[in-house]
């Protein structure tokens, strides 16, 4: 069990450190390649968030634990934006001025109205994951067209300054972009046997292990994030974080593990993780979105976010206890 503790919490550190390595080690090769920066900001570093989730999940697949897969990805979900948007909120008040988080927040809750679908039958299948899979690179192809033909400067000028505080030469920029991706793979495994390994010895499942230590785990580049960027008064910038990622785990992490391997979906999924996932999407598109006028996620809001995060940890907690 030791072993196993040990296991998770160095599997996670070097998954947080080699995906932020990885990341910026893409980046400043695709600069050095001559890659616009805004492509670098909507791919690279949009792919690179997610790393750890995607990871975690193939390789907890390819082991035969989806299960494993599918909460990492749907407790990552939920714990986006009941937690990090609840303690960015709380923070400070998240006021939406972007128009692309007000265009992909329908976009967001029309995907997991899908994956719900996809859901119902019991089995995430490999057909299913590859419906997930068009739909998330049809989304990427219209954003990356959108943002080209507005030329959304904001984000360029912001990558541009991420690139200029850490410049590399393109031998640098290929070693960390090596050292990061085998660091990713070697940690994921890391913390998917040690997950495994402790699911087996608690006798709880592996969906549980996901939705909870793992999805936290994975989810650590996102609160960092979010929570810095909220202390630099662009909390707004945090919110489009977590949609993408959403977007993201609810699309290309189920689809690669669904592709790898079909996804049993246990009837808890069914009756309280996709539900609380539909409703914490639709509450923030409620909050976000505004309507008639410029939406925001006040720090009552966010209270709200926090408190529903802390129920549904005691529900998980009390269907691990309860015989």
């Amino acid at each position: 069990m030791l072993l196993s503790l040990a296991a998770i919490v160095v599997g996670l550190a070097v998954l947080v450190w080699s995906a932020d390595k990885f990341v910026e080690g893409a980046a400043a090769t695709a600069k050095h390649l001559g890659m616009p920066s805004l492509l670098i900001g909507m791919v690279i570093i949009g792919f690179g968030t997610s790393a750890p989730e995607m990871t975690v999940s193939a390789f907890a697949a390819w082991e035969g634990n989806p299960a494993l897969a599918l909460g990492n990805a749907y407790g990552s979900n939920i714990l986006n934006i009941a937690l990090i948007l609840g303690i960015t909120a709380v923070i400070a008040v998240i006021a939406v001025h972007s128009d692309i988080v007000r265009k992909e927040m329908p976009i967001l809750l029309a995907v997991t109205l899908l994956s719900g679908l996809l859901l119902w039958d019991g089995e995430i299948s490999h057909w299913d994951a590859v419906i997930l899979l068009v739909v998330f690179f049809g989304i990427m192809g219209w954003s990356i067209y959108s943002a080209m033909r507005g030329r959304q400067d904001a984000l360029s000028a912001e990558v541009e300054e991420e690139l200029a505080s850490h410049p590399m030469t393109l031998k640098t920029a290929l070693m960390w972009l090596a050292v990061g991706l085998v660091l990713l793979i070697i940690s994921s495994r890391i913390l998917v046997w040690g997950a495994v390994d402790i699911a087996n010895a608690l006798g709880v499942s592996d969906l549980i292990i996901g939705l909870t230590i793992v999805a936290l785990g994975t989810s650590l580049p996102e609160l960092a994030s979010s929570i810095a960027a909220a202390r630099k008064g662009e909390s707004d910038l945090a919110l489009g974080n977590i949609v993408g990622s959403n977007l993201f785990n609810t699309l290309a992490v189920v689809g690669i593990a669904g592709a790898i391997s079909p996804i049993a979906v246990a009837d808890e999924v069914l009756t309280r993780d996709f539900p609380l996932m539909l409703a914490v999407t639709v509450g923030l598109f409620i909050m976000a979105y505004g309507f008639r006028k410029p939406g925001h996620l006040t720090h009552w809001e966010g209270i709200l976010l926090l408190s529903m995060y802390v129920g549904y940890t005691g529900w998980l907690v009390y269907a691990v206890l309860s015989p």
